[in-house]
């Protein structure tokens, strides 16, 4: 697989920024739910809040509620795409929300039973979906995958895999559309957006990215992928950053 070139600290001159969050802006872990943004994360994502005057947003599986506990104000000083995009909340703290809430209870209980006989799997509630990981147990990958497949249909959700994990989710919903729908806010209009992001989760994002005149921007190995540039880790991400906001005013 040809290891793509990092991206050059100008990207972000007059252009718009969506970054990811796992695996992007903060390490995977075993237990999602324990991630912690240390302070010099906060301090930058301030800091690129204020660079970019509101030409950025996280897009991310995460709920939009998990991801303002996890980053507080500064949650508040870019848009948040959340659960791959079916939530949405604007610059200024404007919502767009699906139409109607599905009913996960069943599917949640039929996980339930399946994270009971198969310890180190871990069932995560979202507002619009059900994650089912299994980075602790992945003998369990197939079983796992096979499980979601059955119950996606049988309910009519959408099914999304990422880094060991299988979820369930909103029919029709990805990243790709937060993208589009966040490129023609007032803040963002006529910018090339670029979007940073480390997972197939992402890929949506870096299509409608490249559509729109920008790309994306790949962070770990070596994979299939339509990124144009790649960061080897998260590290190399929040280096970048640092770097790329001086001159993206």
């Amino acid at each position: 697989m040809p290891v793509l070139p990092p991206p050059p600290f100008d990207l972000l001159a007059g252009a718009s920024l969506f970054i990811d969050f796992d695996g992007t802006l903060v390490e995977l872990i075993d237990r999602p739910e324990e991630v912690v943004v240390d302070e010099a994360l906060h301090d930058l994502l301030g800091r690129i809040g204020v660079a970019l005057s509101g030409r950025v947003a996280i897009v991310s599986g995460r709920s939009i509620d998990q991801i303002d506990h996890f980053l507080g104000d500064n949650a508040r000083l870019m848009a948040v795409g959340g659960s791959h995009g079916v939530e949405r909340r604007m610059l200024g703290g404007r919502l767009s929300l699906p139409a109607t809430q599905p009913d996960f209870a069943p599917a949640a209980a039929a996980l339930g039973d399946f994270a009971a006989l198969h310890p180190g799997t871990i069932v995560e509630h979202k507002r619009y979906g059900l994650a089912l990981h299994y980075r602790m147990a992945p003998d369990v990958e197939e079983k796992a995958r096979r499980l979601m497949g059955s119950l996606a249909e049988m309910f009519s959700f959408g099914l999304q895999t990422g880094k060991m994990m299988v979820e369930l989710k909103i029919a029709g919903g990805n990243k790709g559309q937060a993208v589009t729908a966040f490129i023609g806010e007032p803040s963002m209009a006529g910018t090339r957006p670029w979007f940073i992001g480390d997972d197939v989760t992402d890929e949506d994002g870096f299509r409608a990215a490249q559509t729109l005149g920008g790309g994306g921007i790949l962070v770990g190995e070596p994979r299939e992928t339509v990124a144009t540039y790649s960061l080897p880790n998260v590290e190399a991400v929040r280096a970048w950053l640092t770097e790329a906001i001086t001159d993206a005013a």
